[in-house]
């Protein structure tokens, strides 16, 4: 073999050897994901699912679009938040802010920490839905498990503090704009020099399919994952690497539900396409949950994402490993 040969020989291994890597870096979890996705539910997971139909039809059903083009919808939503929040004992907080002349705001309640009390773990998700669309699936799904979330957590105190955060305008024409209400409250976080040690982002989360080729991903993750679109999928950028593994295995331990991961280039399609996208902008780590939405739900965004799409059992499961991994990450005495 020449010199000319085994030079191209060498630096064709090294480039192999680094595309390995960088695949690895992205698509490597801890844990095994659940491949049980039919079992009977738990008497907890029947209780869950119950709410979550009751909110999910309350919001998407009864109420319907929320934006500030249906103002007084937006405005009933959020009413219909600060009602359960506060029959479940907390002290609900505004952020109001205006756009196009309209008040808005984005809705908190928090569990104040113990040992650790001055980190925060924050779980937040989007109450506002797109145009024209009652956005059961897109965000009901979220905001329905951020409120069965609240009821699992409620009275009880980890070493960490840990908030959660109903957020507006998250879809266009606000999206990634100076008005989409998480990047509002993580400037004010930042602003205010807040430890936000882990920011979880719950977007479209209740639809699920065993069929083949139920799942569509941006190229090349097509490559590495699986075609059925039943697993719940935890997002985040290389920076928030460590927190998606943080995630990913407690969620794991606390549940059978399939799931997968990925700490990936915010530059690929879709890996920034919701609340999370803020406190990035931050430099908070930050890692969106999702059932992949234009990838797998075909009702993405349309007068169709009604309640009937959303699989309430499978939600269930979801929140409750869920309740799982907030624990882990507020920690101490949580249970």
């Amino acid at each position: 073999m020449n010199h000319i040969v085994l030079a191209f020989v060498i630096l064709f291994m090294l480039l192999f050897a680094l595309l390995t890597a960088c695949i690895t870096c992205v698509i490597w979890m801890p844990g095994r994901s659940g491949a049980e996705f039919t079992r009977s539910p738990t008497a907890a997971e029947r209780e869950i699912e119950k709410n979550l139909q009751l909110h999910v039809e309350k919001l998407a059903g009864e109420i319907g679009e929320r934006s500030v083009w249906c103002y007084d919808e937006l405005e009933a939503c959020a009413a219909y938040l600060r009602q359960i929040l506060e029959e479940l004992g907390y002290v609900v907080k505004e952020q109001p802010y205006r756009v196009l002349d309209k008040r808005v705001h984005n809705l908190e309640v928090e569990i104040a920490g113990g040992s650790k009390r001055d980190e925060i773990v924050l779980v937040g998700a989007h109450y506002d839905s797109a145009i024209d669309s009652p956005g059961a699936n897109d965000n009901a799904s979220g905001v329905a498990a951020l409120l069965e979330l609240a009821r699992l957590l409620a009275g009880r105190q980890g070493g960490r503090t840990v908030r959660l955060v109903f957020f507006t305008n998250e879809e266009a024409p606000f999206f990634q704009t100076a008005e989409m209400g998480s990047l509002i409250y993580a400037r004010r976080s930042r602003r205010l020099k807040e430890k936000i040690v882990a920011m979880l982002c719950l977007e479209t989360i209740g639809y699920f399919s065993n069929e083949p080729n139920s799942q569509q991903y941006p190229f090349p993750f097509s490559l590495f994952y699986p075609h059925a679109g039943n697993f719940l999928a935890f997002v985040g950028n290389l920076a928030s690497r460590r927190l998606v593994h943080q995630a990913i295995s407690s969620f794991r331990r606390y549940s059978a539900f399939p799931s997968e991961g990925a700490a990936a280039p915010e530059w690929i399609t879709g890996i920034s396409w919701s609340d999370h996208w803020s406190f990035w902008q931050q430099n908070y780590a930050a890692v969106m949950l999702t059932d992949t939405a234009p990838f797998r739900y075909p009702y993405y965004h349309s007068a169709l994402d009604t309640p009937d799409k959303v699989d309430y059992s499978a939600l269930a499961r979801i929140v409750d490993g869920l309740h799982g991994v907030v624990s882990d990450l507020a920690g101490d005495q949580f249970p």
